[in-house]
């Protein structure tokens, strides 16, 4: 990522440079293409341009459809040829509080008040309707922001012929959608504007000259929020927070002062100030973000002062720690080794300047945020936006107790000598059955996020999910495993299409964490089983090379597979007979 893509972010330069930021941006590898409509209540040039910026820095290669200003509602209401041509992946609207078309007086009775707040809502409900039975893309709302001035003064908020009071219960009834509709997204601008000060956000300079719905400075941060949902949405979030111990965790030296003499707790001021960044680290555990320690230090005062008694992290709260005196580069790439994720996936926070700097330069591609002062520790993470959450499944949830149980895993592998004995040794249990839409979100969450295992890369919508799930022309499966360590959820998706008497595969990919354990071989058997059953002869596979999947180049060879194609980029096409077909019967118990 480029720093100036950072928070904080330094608005003026962004709009100063963006042309030669983009060409810098468009000369990396492994962008993912995307259509994205931007449907503006304002004034949205800037808004694309800045939103390209944030994209293509998360690794996505954005075309854009702009509606004409302020038809945010008719081309999403009536369509038009571009858009439906355009066929978008994402719809952004971009609306703010002038486009709420009517505001209680204060002459109205509540039941008046009640009467315009449903028509105003309804408003944006047929939009979404409309959208959903049009287009089936996922879809990123604003809420409202507030006005710049209170008619009633304080009471405004109370009183419920304020406009405050107003625009809050509309955009309560915004947030009951987006719970109750999948491939709903609000994208904050209230809490954005209060961040930003509501005096400047919403200078009316701007509005009434150029019809920009907020400042011009504050642009790239409303680009920056819509960019971190859409890179949430293709599985481009960070996945693990690395962190350095000394005066990061707590303050102090931990080697030097002793567990007696580092700061933290409710004793002095700053020890306050690290108690809070500990439970703030621990609460992004709770959805799913894998926390590491790199910090060079002695183990022994390492872990001692993870067991502080004032601390709110322990040491089982991390699934690796490196203390040691090697360098964090080399620490960084172990522990992704362990955790079999792409080291690109980490976010590493130390105070420490100089360190941050090689692992900035280092080329592995990990994100580190300028920690420069305890008291910023959390607004730093927090808006760089690293950990977006869109949606929120069982297996998120999960996510810490699967990799510590993988742990355990690798520990038994390392203890048994024959690597089948190993295997039989897990009491492995796999469901593998047509996608239910039990599993439809975490299905698409696979999709987005598997990248070494993915051979075709194709990324989806829950949407696109359900349509596949939905239609007689595809054969669907997903692949649940558990052992006696735990469950792993959902793993593997494979999903072909038929065409007469062959099945063309569009989704093969696995999670990570479950190479070598039978897996694909179990998922294989229950494919060609149910092609069979079908009538069908032929299974054609497909690879996608990618800077990250080349793991599985050879994956369709190894499966008895026979190459058909291949092309100058190294894409290739493969079939196999179902009618030669031998179960490969993995040390698996599986239930259909």
């Amino acid at each position: 990522m480029m720093d100036e893509l950072h928070y904080p972010i330094d608005s003026k330069l962004l709009l100063r440079k963006k042309a030669k930021i983009k060409k810098q941006l468009l000369e990396q590898e492994g962008l993912i293409e995307k259509r994205i409509a931007v449907l503006g209540g304002s004034t949205t040039n800037e808004v694309v341009d800045q939103l390209e910026l944030f994209l293509l820095d998360y690794g996505i290669k954005p075309e854009f459809y702009q509606s004409e200003y302020a038809q945010y509602w008719q081309d999403a209401v009536f369509g038009t040829e571009e858009l439906d041509a355009f066929k978008p992946d994402v719809i952004y609207i971009h609306t703010g509080w002038r486009n709420i078309t009517a505001f209680p007086n204060t002459s109205d009775d509540k039941q008046t008040v009640d009467s315009l707040l449903d028509e105003q809502y309804n408003h944006f409900l047929t939009m979404w309707e409309k959208i959903a039975e049009r287009y089936g893309c996922p879809v990123i709302q604003n809420n409202f922001d507030r006005p710049s001035y209170r008619l009633l003064g304080n009471s405004d908020v109370s009183d419920y012929r304020g406009r405050t009071n107003f625009i809050s219960r509309l955009n309560q009834l915004f947030y009951q959608y987006a719970q109750t509709h999948s491939g709903f997204y609000i994208n904050d601008i209230d809490y954005l504007a209060a961040c930003y000060g509501l005096d400047a956000w919403s200078n009316p300079l701007f509005w009434n000259m150029y019809k920009y719905s907020l400042c011009l400075d504050a642009i790239p941060l409303l680009s920056k929020s819509v960019a971190d949902i859409i890179k949430s949405i293709y599985g481009k979030n960070k996945k693990v927070l690395v962190l350095d111990l000394d005066n990061t965790l707590w303050g102090g030296v931990v080697g030097d002062s002793g567990v007696e003499g580092i700061q933290i707790g409710p004793e002095v001021p700053m020890g306050q100030v690290y108690s809070e960044f500990q439970e703030y680290v621990k609460a992004l555990k709770s959805i799913g973000v894998l926390l590491a320690v790199n910090s060079k230090n002695d183990e022994e005062n390492a872990l001692a002062g993870l067991n502080h008694p004032n601390g709110a992290l322990k040491p089982d709260d991390f699934v690796s720690i490196k203390a040691n005196w090697d360098n964090k580069d080399r620490n960084m790439l172990q522990i992704a080794q362990e955790l079999n994720l792409g080291v690109d996936s980490f976010v590493f926070a130390d105070d420490n300047p100089a360190e941050r700097e090689i692992i900035k330069h280092s080329g592995l591609g990990v994100s580190v945020p300028e920690m420069n002062r305890v008291e910023n520790y959390i607004r730093v993470l927090d808006h760089g936006g690293y950990f977006e959450v869109t949606s929120l499944s069982s297996d998120d949830l999960a996510r810490v107790k699967m990799y510590q149980a993988n742990q355990q895993r690798t520990r038994l592998e390392q203890s048994v000598g024959n690597y089948e004995d190993f295997l039989k040794s897990l009491n492995m249990k796999a469901v593998i059955r047509p996608f239910e839409p039990i599993y439809m979100q975490r299905i698409a969450q696979l999709t987005n996020k598997s990248n070494q295992f993915n051979l075709t890369t194709l990324r989806c919508s829950e949407g696109d999910i359900q349509h596949m799930a939905e239609s007689p022309d595809y054969l669907c499966l997903y692949g649940k495993l558990e052992d006696k360590f735990g469950d792993n959820g959902v793993v593997s998706v494979i999903s072909g299409e038929r065409k007469g008497n062959e099945l063309h595969m569009r989704l093969w990919l696995m999670s990570c964490r479950v190479l070598k354990r039978g897996m694909e071989d179990a998922m294989l058997d229950s494919l060609v089983s149910d092609a069979a059953a079908l009538g069908i002869t032929d299974i054609i596979g497909y690879y996608y090379p990618t800077p990250k999947n080349n793991m599985v180049r050879e994956f369709y060879s190894r499966m008895g597979f026979e190459k058909t194609e291949e092309d100058a980029d190294g894409n290739t096409v493969w079939r196999l007979s179902t009618a030669d077909y031998k179960p490969k019967n993995p040390a698996i118990e599986i239930t259909r």
